[in-house]
């Protein structure tokens, strides 16, 4: 008996540090791992004093002064911010897959590819599309913590639950595996 007690606490143990140490969430809007997530989200993507040029030799120029560590960057109008942070609310996104949601309108947006090192501009488009983010819980807010590309252009699914709403799902997995391993404790004690 109390070795079933043992091998059921060594198990919820394991899970729980295991579920812990996941680099990503598995659902939208749970519990941040990085304090800083959004404010690096919003440096990367909603930047004041990006280019509304097509020009290359503009978007060079801002590149080399603000980094050219990543191949391909995408860059949102400071205007649209809190438009952008809506897509990880229930009114202006919907669950995608995992800790994403998918814009419920479409934003437009200009993405620059870049030859990391030297920072030569390969091109720069003006697109018009769903943007797709990770959502993070900091500060009992749910907001942007990741630009996820839209390649395939995807439009969002009407029947798919809002981004927010689909954090529901975890909390009540964790009850249930709460709830059965107390039935378990309570198994192994008779």
């Amino acid at each position: 008996m109390a070795g079933c007690r043992g091998l059921v606490s060594l198990a919820l143990l394991c899970l729980w540090l295991c579920h812990n140490s996941l680099a990503k969430n598995d659902l939208p809007c749970q519990p941040s791992k990085w304090n800083n997530a959004f404010d690096t989200f919003q440096k990367r993507h909603v930047p004041s004093g990006a280019p509304h040029s097509m020009d290359q030799n503009v978007w060079e120029d801002y590149i080399r002064k603000h980094g050219c560590n990543r191949p391909t960057q995408s860059f949102l109008d400071p205007s649209d911010l809190e438009r952008v942070k809506a897509v990880c609310s229930s009114q202006g996104g919907k669950r995608h897959k995992e800790n994403l949601c998918i814009s419920s309108q479409p934003f437009t947006f200009f993405t620059v590819r870049s030859d990391i090192g030297t920072c030569g501009i390969r091109n720069v488009r003006k697109e018009t599309k769903h943007l797709i983010l990770a959502c993070e819980l900091l500060d009992n807010q749910c907001l942007p913590v990741h630009f996820e590309g839209n390649t395939a252009d995807l439009k969002p699914d009407n029947n798919a639950r809002g981004c927010q709403a689909a954090a529901a799902g975890l909390k009540a997995s964790w009850l249930w595996l709460l709830l059965s391993s107390a039935l378990l404790l309570l198994m192994c004690s008779q």
